[in-house]
């Protein structure tokens, strides 16, 4: 078994007060995880590990907008799924869904995900890739509130990841940790 380790951080700094030099800060920091496995095995071949993240414009204002109870669909686990396609664009805030022509797929959230309610300022999603589902070059990743990008995409990650091919099984997950 190999692991891959990678490391990012999004940060944003909100000078509350210029006048005081008062500062407030957030960051949130993204850990994906791909669990290879041939189908029908309960050990992982590999594991692969990566940081970091974009949040997407139209993830970001569809959080902000649950948030003042504005409406819109939650990334609860009814609505939320994870999304991986072959492309390799590089990640830009202003995009609106994964960049693949055709190669994309998105997998429902297991049945106790995301985790709800979030535990230590952190939230986990977790989808399975069956056999059959997604056998392509894994580059791009999300997180979206619908079935397809029809839905927020909350982020993108770009990262080669491998090639999943026919009779492997694979669990994407991505622990989001906000301070």
């Amino acid at each position: 078994m190999s692991t891959d380790k990678g490391f990012g951080l999004d940060a944003v700094t909100v000078d509350r007060r210029a006048a005081s030099g008062l500062q407030e800060r957030f960051s949130e920091a993204c850990l994906w995880r791909i669990e290879k496995r041939n189908a029908g095995e309960v050990e992982p071949y590999e594991v692969s590990e990566f940081e970091g993240n974009c949040l997407l414009n139209e993830g970001i204002n569809q959080l902000l907008l649950l948030l003042v109870a504005g409406g819109g669909d939650a990334y609860d686990n009814t609505n939320t799924y994870l999304g991986v396609g072959d492309s390799n664009t590089a990640a830009a805030a202003s995009q609106t869904e994964l960049q693949a022509a055709v190669n994309k797929f998105w997998s429902a959230m297991e049945a106790t995900y995301p985790t709800d309610p979030p535990v230590s300022q952190q939230v986990v999603f977790r989808s399975v890739f069956a056999d059959g589902e997604a056998q392509y070059d894994w580059k791009e990743f999300t997180v979206v509130n619908a079935a397809t990008d029809a839905g927020e995409n909350l982020n993108r990650k770009v990262s080669d990841q491998g090639t999943k091919a026919a009779g492997q099984e694979w669990t994407l997950t991505l622990t989001i940790t906000l301070s």
